[in-house]
């Protein structure tokens, strides 16, 4: 059966550069592994013929003579003079781990230094606290290098040495007909390095667990969910690797009188019929700590909003603050003396001059129209 053109199976034209051959046979590689088809015969088989193409094609040398020759230039054991099938397997396997080291189990010795756990600290402040911002401690139950071995993980006197299996490449190949496969070494884990003489306080690892006390900086302007990172402050790597990063999660808890709405708060505030329909003044207080006056025009109607601009929560990174809304709520009075509902029936039904209610008068008006609407 004759064999497929390897520019067609790659999908690529004959004059294709290095860049796109590579990104071709990546993609194809990727669409028929093994791994990702398991029991998929045909799958196998582009696997192999792309893997072939792939590495005659990145070769100058074998490129040029397949391109005169075609595929008799590599017949009867000539594969660009390679000879045998383990050559061209092994090479492939590098070429494989070269480009797909992570998809396949990671980079050779990557054990060695295996990086710690990022940890997560959840925060609760006060409103007030996010407006001003704030420097506080935490105490964080970690895993932190060894004080004994120093992180190395072996007993004190002694140092890791490297593995008689892999011989510190943190990983082994073993063939399998076309194949190199290449696994983590059981010995060392992908470490490359074994102890012979484990530290006693951590059992090798080279870390044990603590309780560290880290100091915070909360920026003002903070808002509900921020998440403030502290680089390297995660658990210690195994056997002195790279530790991990402390995420510190900001949870803002309900204030008892304001809302917010990203850099603006809202406050509700009642006020008397009496200042209501004749105007006047309140104080409101502000999360700065201070007061701010507010002047009530007459006739205000519950619900109103009064803008103080300014008053606002800090913005993150900035100097500037957002805007503070001031809802009015008209109380109804309660428990009234007898001559207190004597005067407000009197002023109920005095002169012929009543006082305008705009609500009450919208809102008949639109019912007046709804009868009439179903009239007709």
């Amino acid at each position: 059966m004759a064999k497929t053109d390897f520019y067609e199976l790659l999908g690529v034209a004959k004059d294709a550069s290095a860049e796109d051959l590579k990104k071709a046979y990546r993609k194809l590689a990727m669409q028929y592994h093994p791994d990702r088809n398991p029991g998929d015969k045909a799958a196998e088989q582009k696997f192999k013929e792309c893997g072939e193409a792939y590495e005659i094609l990145k070769d100058e040398q074998k490129r040029a003579a397949y391109d005169r020759f075609g595929h008799a230039a590599f017949e009867n054991g000539g594969r660009g003079g390679g000879g045998d099938n383990f050559g061209f397997a092994a090479g492939f396997a590098d070429i494989f781990d070269e480009m797909f080291g992570d998809f396949m189990g990671g980079r050779r010795g990557q054990g060695a230094n295996a990086r710690g756990n990022d940890l997560r600290y959840n925060l609760e402040i006060t409103l007030e606290e996010a407006f001003k911002g704030r420097q506080t401690t935490v105490r964080v139950p970690t895993m932190a290098p060894c004080e004994h071995c120093g992180g190395s993980g072996a007993e004190s006197g002694s140092k890791p040495v490297s593995c008689p299996t892999c011989y510190g490449n943190g990983r082994v190949r073993a063939q399998q007909g076309f194949f190199t496969i290449e696994r983590t070494c059981p010995s060392c884990h992908g470490a490359g390095r074994v102890i012979e003489n484990p530290c006693r306080h951590c059992g090798g690892q080279g870390r044990a667990r603590k309780e560290k006390t880290l100091s915070v900086n909360i920026p003002p302007g903070v808002e509900d969910g921020t998440r403030i990172r502290l680089a390297g402050e995660g658990e210690a790597g195994l056997r002195g690797g790279a530790a991990g990063d402390l995420y510190i999660f900001l949870a803002v808890k309900p204030h008892r009188f304001f809302q917010r709405d990203g850099a603006n708060i809202h406050c509700h505030v009642p006020i008397s019929m009496p200042t209501a329909a004749l105007g006047g003044a309140v104080e409101v207080p502000t999360i700065d700590g201070g007061r701010a006056k507010v002047n009530v025009s007459p006739g205000t109607q519950s619900g109103h909003q009064f803008r103080l601009k300014g008053k606002g929560m800090s913005v993150l990174r900035s100097g500037s603050r957002g805007d503070m809304y001031v809802q009015v709520v008209v109380e109804t009075p309660v428990n009234l003396t007898k001559r207190q509902q004597e005067l407000l029936r009197e002023f109920d039904k005095s002169g012929d001059s009543k006082p305008t209610h705009p609500e009450s008068e919208g809102f008949f008006a639109r019912v007046k129209e709804f009868f009439e609407d179903l009239r007709e």
